[in-house]
């Protein structure tokens, strides 16, 4: 039976979380926004819209969303060249394809960012689709992108697992009916990502690689 294991990018696979941060923070200082730099974490791992929306409100001038999104993008740019995947990231995707597998990224980048990011976890050969945002009419916490991952995979949701680092990926998992596992390294506490639906927490990928034998990713479980 096919299984495929779902991976979320940014803060999952990827240190950029906070390149992230610093961007958004940034694109909104430029149009007179004061937003707090915890404030913009809490919201990343949402499309532009809902992120903006998070932030300033519904009462906001939505006319500015993609002057904001095109600076965040702008900025974030500057940092392509030297994205970094977190430790043992794309030997776990090595070891989970070797496994049988499917490796499939669930993801709001795309064009050039999305080169940068695969370049940086340098594991290609096994990531068997990409799921983009652009492909469904929502975005997480909604189930659709998980659910364009399943059909990419061509696999149902018992058959998969899905890891992220954000509330939002642990809300879209549950609601697309698949097991949902969390990894701390996007930054976001323990006890946020289990009340979303966690249902195990690792620290990273390579704690997660190390506990490939009995945890949510071993043979048979």
């Amino acid at each position: 039976m096919e299984r495929a294991a779902l991976f979320d990018v940014d803060g999952t696979l990827t240190d950029t979380n906070h390149l992230h941060i610093v961007a958004w923070w940034e694109a909104l200082r430029q149009t007179d926004h004061v937003v707090p730099m915890h404030a913009v974490h809490r919201a990343l791992g949402r499309p532009s819209s809902d992120l903006l929306e998070e932030l300033l409100g519904k009462e906001r001038d939505s006319e500015q969303d993609d002057g904001l999104s095109a600076a965040h993008s702008a900025l974030y740019g500057q940092y392509f060249d030297r994205l970094a995947a977190f430790p043992r990231a794309g030997d776990l995707l090595r070891e989970l394809a070797a496994d049988g597998w499917r490796i499939v990224l669930v993801t709001s980048a795309g064009g050039s960012e999305l080169k940068a990011l695969r370049r940086a976890i340098d594991a290609d050969e096994v990531i068997f689709a990409t799921a983009s945002a652009d492909d469904v009419s929502e975005g997480k916490p909604a189930p659709e992108p998980v659910e364009h991952a399943l059909q990419l995979a061509e696999v149902a949701a018992a058959q998969a697992v899905f890891i992220g680092d954000s509330v939002w990926d642990m809300k879209a998992a549950v609601r697309a009916g698949v097991r949902a596992v969390a990894v701390l390294s996007g930054g976001i506490p323990r006890a946020d990502l289990e009340a979303a639906g966690a249902q195990e927490v690792f620290d990273d990928p390579a704690d997660l690689l190390a506990h490939l034998k009995n945890g949510p990713l071993a043979l048979g479980s």
